[in-house]
């Protein structure tokens, strides 16, 4: 059938699924004697006023009536003047609303293709376009036009809209070209694309098996995996051979050659017997000698003495420091570079504030500058809320600058600063931590802060582990719980499973429970209904602001996913929404990024609320501690809803209330670690539902994998010779 796109009744990016309503065309309007049909089916991209092609056959769906589901749709753009206009006004092109899209095609009639195609500055005879705007139109009307081709190019390999429109930001007009060279560039280059989706396109395009390109991307592809998924920084030549030829089933006499090209190019750095990242393997070697050059360099300023500090620190307060408290600042201070380490309660925040005190105390021609920072937005904001001194995230400190796209602050153009306290160092990973200690002054001193116990980075490396365990830098450990009163069971509680022992619950008032339930089915329910009422009406918690769902994983019934699910249409199920996937994001949700977008100033972890959607133009803004971010379509897969989270994406949060969903499902993923930090997220309420079995596990498992890294013994001047390749 041959018709006119009336309207897009349903669009799903991620599939290409779509509903239209179609003004139809010719005979087949005729012999139906109707004017309009819904078509059902998949197409790479489609507007309002597009002109469709079809074909499938004619169904009678008993709660719809007559449809078209369609085998293939072909759309292409609209001739009619009418077509044009509803074509321009549907929010394909930047800087053309419905008001200048009909200036526009009253300008121009039948030839407003041709003059957006060919002719584009004779659009400054429109009112009201200027250079700006036709500039804005032009970039935008190209981008189109090359992203259609490429969708259609894109969509036999089940690529989504949205990664499609990544793919051509990344590569532009030659998109197709670069693929078809180098499919594999796809899942180096495009976040959410991966070796399998780039190995069928390569299959597709007539590249062997056995390709030496197929070879080299393997290994690449399985050293990210083992840093991605393990949190390894190097692995061993036979491992990788080994996991490589699983993934690929290549010989290991070609992969052997394909990790000599790929050493020799310099993506892959051998030391030794381990292979690294390059990237991996310089992040290390800069953390080390980084940090062994700021131990060995002179202060910014004249010494502290200790004992005269902290006794007017006291006295300031009116509060008397622990043993353990005042060995802490005592060594902080008289070090360059120091680590204060403990679980919750032990009294972390209490020297962090004494130290920032003192140092700020310090003035004349000695002031000292100190910078505080945190790996997230709400552990910068409680650090802030402490000391009553300005923190910020890691890297806003660092200030990423989207022209050079390299942080601001470098080796180079180090941070201002004489004092740094960095907290939740147990989040950092080894990247990071090498770009945070290149931005510090070799004179800085330097305040680490963090609790070893919790669960290690998401990204590589085992940094807060490494640096105690070198023993090259000062670290004072905490074990005396100060933050209890006399109904506090939070903190004992993490204590508790810490040390390998059962939950501690009493009848009556508390901030922890345990509600045991055998039944998953049942365990939902009672999540749902502690979060939506419950907890709201007995403890004054807001639900959507206060109270955080967490679960050790993303899929099943207890689930991330599918609480998120169940959650938001309990909590949020009306409205506008614009759909990813089987994700509907409507106003009001709570929401978390998965990535760091320098661009947008938002990092992975950042919870927000949808501040407002709008589906015709397939976008949506999002608040994040007040600041507006606008996301397209295109973008929406870096965005999950997060009423419930992982217990490893929480780390670094606190809330007013946790759920803790901990059962036999969760199986695999059941460890001490992992409870402790659970817990340790919790400042008002944690309730704990779950088998008695999954709680008994996650406490005596406590066999945490080990993270091959170095930095420990790069610290203590153990880093063998490198070979990279040039």
């Amino acid at each position: 059938m041959d018709g006119t796109v009336k309207s897009v009744v349903f669009r799903n990016d991620e599939t290409g699924f779509s509903v239209l309503r179609v003004t139809m065309d010719g005979d087949g309007a005729f012999r139906l004697g109707e004017k309009e049909a819904m078509v059902l089916g998949t197409c790479a991209a489609v507007w309002e006023g597009e002109m469709l092609h079809a074909e499938g056959e004619w169904v009678d769906d008993p709660a719809r009536g007559r449809q078209f589901k369609a085998r293939t749709i072909t759309c292409v753009a609209p001739k009619s003047v009418e077509g044009i206009r509803r074509y321009l006004a549907s929010g394909l092109i930047r800087g053309i609303g419905p008001t200048y899209a009909s200036r526009i095609v009253d300008a121009f009639g039948a030839d407003t293709i041709d003059i957006l195609d060919h002719h584009s500055g004779r659009l400054r005879e429109v009112r009201g376009i200027g250079k700006g705007r036709i500039e804005t139109i032009r970039r935008s009307w190209a981008a189109e036009r090359g992203t259609r081709e490429l969708m259609i190019f894109t969509q036999t390999y089940g690529i989504s809209v949205a990664k499609t429109a990544k793919i051509y930001r990344r590569y532009g007009p030659d998109s197709i070209a670069v693929i078809k060279a180098d499919p594999y560039r796809l899942c180096r280059d495009i976040w959410g694309i991966g070796f399998a989706t780039a190995d069928r396109i390569a299959t597709a395009v007539g590249l062997p098996k056995d390709s030496p390109l197929r070879a080299r991307a393997s290994i690449v592809h399985t050293l990210q995996t083992e840093a991605d998924e393990a949190g390894h920084c190097w692995t061993s030549e036979p491992d990788l051979l080994l996991h490589a030829q699983e993934l690929v089933g290549i010989s290991v006499e070609i992969l052997a050659e394909a990790l000599k090209a790929e050493i020799a190019d310099g993506r892959v750095v051998k030391e030794e017997d381990r292979l690294y990242l390059k990237d991996l393997w310089f992040a290390e070697r800069r953390t080390a000698a980084k940090l062994r050059r700021m131990l060995d360099a002179p202060q910014s300023f004249p010494p502290i003495d200790p004992e005269r500090a902290i006794g007017w620190w006291e006295k300031r307060t009116g509060f008397t420091l622990a043993p353990a408290q005042l060995n802490a600042v005592r060594t902080s201070l008289r070090s360059k570079v120091s680590i204060i380490t403990g679980g919750p309660g032990v009294g972390k925040t209490t020297i962090i504030r004494a130290l920032v005190d003192i140092y700020r105390a310090r003035g004349g021609e000695h002031r000292i500058h100190v910078l505080l920072g945190a790996p997230t937005g709400r552990a910068a904001k409680r650090m802030s809320e402490s000391t009553s001194a300005p923190a910020q995230t890691l890297h806003r400190l660092l200030k990423y600058n989207p022209q050079t796209n390299e942080f601001s602050y470098n080796e180079d153009h180090p941070l201002p600063g004489d004092v740094f306290v960095f907290d939740e160092t147990s989040m950092v990973d080894i990247r990071l931590m090498a770009d945070l200690v290149a931005a510090l002054p070799a004179s800085a001193t330097l305040v680490i802060v963090g609790d070893t116990d919790q669960l290690p980075s998401v990204g590589p490396g085992n940094v807060l582990h490494d640096l105690i365990n070198s023993g090259e830098i000062p670290a004072s450990r905490l074990t005396e719980i100060f933050r209890q009163d006399s109904s506090g069971l939070i903190v004992r509680n993490a204590h508790h499973v810490n040390a390998g022992e059962p939950f501690e619950t009493r009848t009556g008032e508390s901030d922890f429970y345990f509600i045991a339930q055998e039944d998953p089915a049942k365990a939902l329910s009672y999540a749902l209904d502690f979060m939506t009422v419950r907890i709201p009406r007995h403890f004054h918690l807001e639900p959507m602001q206060d109270v955080q769902v967490l679960t050790p994983m993303r899929r099943n019934l207890l689930g991330s996913e599918n609480l998120n699910a169940v959650l938001q249409a309990r909590l949020n199920g009306g409205g506008a929404a614009l759909q990813r996937g089987s994700t509907f994001f409507r106003a009001g949700d709570r929401v978390m990024q998965l990535r760091n977008n320098y661009d947008k100033d938002v990092f992975n972890g950042d919870i927000g609320f949808v501040q407002s959607v709008d589906p015709s133009a397939r976008t949506l803004v999002v608040l994040f501690d007040g600041r507006p971010v606008e996301y397209r379509s295109g973008d929406l897969d870096e965005l999950v809803l997060a009423y419930a989270t992982t217990i490893h994406k929480s780390q670094g949060s606190e809330y007013p209330a946790v759920i803790v969903l901990l059962h036999n499902q969760h199986y695999m993923m059941l460890q001490r670690n992992l409870l402790y930090t659970a817990i340790t997220r919790g400042k008002k309420l944690v309730l704990v539902i779950g088998s008695h079995y999954a709680v008994k596990k996650a406490i005596e498992t406590n066999t945490v994998r080990e993270r091959r890294t170095s930095l420990a013994d790069r610290l203590k001047g153990n880093g063998a010779s490198a070979s990279a390749g040039s």
